[in-house]
């Protein structure tokens, strides 16, 4: 009734507004690479985010092996941000001895930054209302 359980790896990466579940199954090793259901160059077009999200694959030579990805929230950019934190995170679950070459790179390292609050009396975070002497 139930498909055969593949045992995988998982991580949670999050970015910006975004927040992304990865999981690597190093069994099947087809290199087959899926985000929210579809392939990632399809999901993913720009080459500069497809770049970005397999850093952390092939810093370790771990090219060939199953991902896949369920992201939600915020932007391109803070999607792509959110998988390549979970995956690398998912890497360090599969195989400890692949954190030194992964914090090497920046890959395991939260970016922090958000978005700052609107402040009373501005238009945003920090623009002022014009100044008019008259």
């Amino acid at each position: 009734m139930s498909e055969e359980q593949v045992p995988y790896f998982e991580g949670i990466g999050r970015r910006k507004r975004s927040s992304a579940r990865v999981r690597i199954y190093p069994g099947k090793n087809e290199g087959v690479f899926t985000v929210n259901g579809k392939d990632v160059k399809e999901f993913f077009p720009r080459f500069g985010d497809y770049m970005t999200l397999i850093g952390p694959l092939t810093d370790t030579g771990m090219e060939n092996m199953d991902v896949t990805v369920l992201v939600q929230g915020g932007g391109v950019s803070g999607q792509t941000g959110a998988v390549r934190l979970g995956l690398a995170r998912a890497l360090v679950k599969y195989d400890e001895n692949l954190r030194g070459a992964l914090r090497d790179n920046d890959h395991l390292t939260r970016d922090g930054r958000i978005k700052e609050r609107k402040k009373p009396g501005l238009k945003r975070a920090r623009k002022a209302p014009t100044y008019t002497k008259r």
